[in-house]
């Protein structure tokens, strides 16, 4: 069975309590196993990874190349800063989605450089929860038509 490697970056653990008016009420674990549902209908599995460390992201993405058909990932703050997570997804051969539960570009200016938009298949922004299960069902599409 195929895996989907979802990444969650800084400050994600906290969603369900960290800004609901931007970010919802659902917490991560909820989003996760709304995408790992998704995935499993698909014929796929899913592996999660949370970490406010950039290098943790980073090695994670290194890993996948290994094990992972596709990446899904919600870098966080690091989507506007990390040029060292950009390069690494950029090594990964698999598809990639970068997701954001808000639309950067409709919030402040520092969010509406993406330092991944460059090495990523496609990017998802603005749908709240509806994003995660938009997220895999992209995977899954990229995949099927390899």
């Amino acid at each position: 069975m195929q895996e989907i490697l979802l990444l969650s970056g800084p400050n994600l653990d906290l969603l369900g309590t960290r800004s609901p008016e931007i970010y919802g009420s659902m917490t991560l674990e909820e989003h996760v196993e709304a995408a790992r549902s998704r995935a499993a209908a698909a014929g796929l599995s899913l592996r999660h990874l949370q970490s406010n460390f950039e290098g943790d992201l980073i090695e994670a993405v290194h890993a996948a190349r290994e094990t992972s058909a596709g990446i899904i990932i919600n870098a966080g703050a690091l989507t506007h800063s990390s040029w060292a997570l950009g390069d690494a997804l950029a090594i990964f051969s698999g598809p990639k989605v970068e997701l954001h539960l808000s639309n950067p570009a409709a919030r402040e200016p520092f969010r509406h450089v993406s330092t991944l938009a460059r090495v990523v298949d496609g990017s998802l922004a603005g749908f709240g929860a509806l994003g995660y299960v938009l997220a895999v069902d992209a995977v899954a599409a990229l995949l099927a038509a390899r």
